[in-house]
């Protein structure tokens, strides 16, 4: 598996660039040509997601205002609703073909989840599931859940791409501005937020390219 860190970059931009990988990885699969799969990690300067299935009244500003807070505001491909990305945040895109790796998308989208969530266990972060919704969770059973990274994936010929933000360093000021994935009654979080302090990022990747490694027993390089 192929790993690629494309540091801050504007969401559109790294859309496209995703685009051309996952356009190449389905050519190659329809003419019988060895694939690729690619994890790739960024992030992205303040920018609103809307995903396929979403709902604009769950952006609560208007163009005018996201200017004011010198953030944009994208329609997107992936399934899911709205959601923020910003500085501080880790945004993971894998392009995986998943016939190669033997799982489908519900097991693939399992096994993303549980790459974070024994991340965050190696920081004293205790996470899980929330029945109904995607993603990893904070006191996922009772009235104080909290989302810590959120999922929303787009798949053709068992291809993926988009993939996770999971919410490291992230002003989460701007998650006030929308209803988070559709939810109006949960909260967000980050780890700097459950820890007291700044994380590192740079060992937060290495850490979670490990997991990755070992949820689909491949070698990262």
């Amino acid at each position: 598996m192929k790993y690629t860190d494309w540091g801050l970059i504007d969401y559109n931009e790294a859309w496209e660039k995703q685009e051309l990988i996952f356009n190449d990885t389905i050519n190659r699969k329809k003419n019988n040509l060895p694939t690729e799969n690619n994890l790739i990690f960024c992030e992205h300067p303040h920018v609103y997601t809307l995903g396929k299935s979403g709902k604009e009244q769950n952006m609560l500003l208007n163009m005018i205002q996201l200017q004011a807070k010198n953030a944009t505001f994208v329609h997107t491909n992936r399934g899911g609703d709205i959601t923020y990305h910003g500085p501080g945040q880790l945004v993971g895109y894998p392009i995986f073909d998943l016939d190669r790796l033997g799982v489908g998308l519900k097991q693939y989208i399992h096994k993303i989840e549980e790459a974070i969530i024994n991340m965050l266990k190696m920081y004293g972060v205790e996470s899980g599931r929330l029945d109904g919704a995607t993603g990893v969770w904070l006191d996922a059973d009772n009235k104080k859940a909290r989302k810590i990274c959120a999922i929303g994936v787009r798949s053709s010929h068992f291809v993926t791409m988009h993939g996770f933000a999971l919410n490291v360093n992230t002003q989460l000021e701007y998650f006030n501005y929308i209803n988070p994935c559709g939810f109006v009654d949960k909260g967000v979080t980050s780890m700097q937020k459950e820890l007291g302090k700044e994380v590192d990022m740079e060992e937060v990747k290495i850490n979670l390219r490990s997991e990755i490694e070992k949820q689909f027993a491949v070698v990262i390089l």
